[in-house]
């Protein structure tokens, strides 16, 4: 009997193992703030109810997701970083990129905003009042999109933050949702996408200080990996996803995800240049 038990469990399993073999699905090295804004939990079932392929997110800052690209471990990259893109690609990691949507970054901060920002529209000015009150300042640390934009500013600002930073500066090395929680629990001022501030729930005092500089312009890329370089790459999965995103129905499942009323992204697929 147990002869007979066993010989029908590995047919059964032998069965199986087509469909298990048939399972579709690719790795997307994506930022932060695609997955804790709540995006990629909207769009990924749409996609595979569309498609039959999962798709298995892997979320990092836009440096770590492209290394993890260089090594091949992902199919496709998601990210928010142009110059960082470009140079995955000159390297021949990526085969061509896309532009997806944008949204911005702003600035956030304490109600009692020591360095007197509040309602300024100019981020330059802001940082440089941060940095002369010594005023706490979080950062990502992390090589992320977010983290590249706030070195860029501080260099813009005329502010060498490597030589200059002191205790009032400090570094997390931690994705934009653990990085809220450490400027809420410091009352720290912070650069964030408004994607993941829209969807913070640990907020504690702080509140937007500065926002609608177009400097804080904040645009998506998504890229095939080069299967040229990384065989393994499942490039004709990988190329319906992005052909997907950047199709009118991915376009406007992007432009859909809402949280209280309030988009948090904004398709951009067919802007020149963007």
């Amino acid at each position: 009997m147990d002869m007979i038990r066993r010989l029908l469990l590995a047919a059964a399993l032998f069965a199986a193992l087509p469909a298990l073999a048939q399972e579709k699905f690719i790795v997307v090295a994506s930022t932060t703030s695609t997955e804790q804004s709540g995006l990629f939990g909207y769009l990924l079932p749409i996609f595979r109810k569309k498609t039959g392929i999962q798709v298995r997110v892997v979320a990092l800052g836009t440096g770590q997701a492209l290394d993890l690209a260089r090594r091949g471990d992902a199919d496709v990259v998601f990210v928010h970083a142009r110059s960082a893109e470009e140079k995955f690609l000159a390297e021949g990691h990526g085969v061509k990129r896309f532009p997806v949507m944008y949204n911005d970054f702003v600035l956030i901060g304490p109600k009692s905003d020591p360095a007197m920002v509040a309602g300024g529209r100019d981020i330059l000015e802001a940082l440089r009042k941060i940095k002369a009150a010594a005023a706490p300042f979080v950062s990502r640390g992390d090589r992320s999109g977010t983290h590249i934009a706030e070195l860029n500013l501080w260099k813009l600002a005329g502010i060498d933050i490597e030589k200059e930073k002191g205790p009032w500066y400090k570094d997390t090395g931690q994705g934009m949702g653990p990085a809220l929680n450490t400027a809420t629990a410091m009352g720290a001022y912070i650069l964030s996408d408004r994607g993941t501030w829209i969807s913070f729930k640990n907020r504690g005092d702080l509140v937007i200080e500065v926002e609608g500089d177009k400097r804080l312009f904040n645009q998506y890329g998504v890229m095939l990996v080069n299967p040229a370089k990384h065989p393994n790459v499942k490039r004709d999965l990988g190329q319906t996803f992005v052909d997907w995103v950047t199709s009118p129905e991915g376009q406007k499942a992007i432009a859909e995800y809402k949280i209280g009323g309030e988009q948090l992204f904004f398709p951009d697929a067919g802007v020149p240049g963007a």
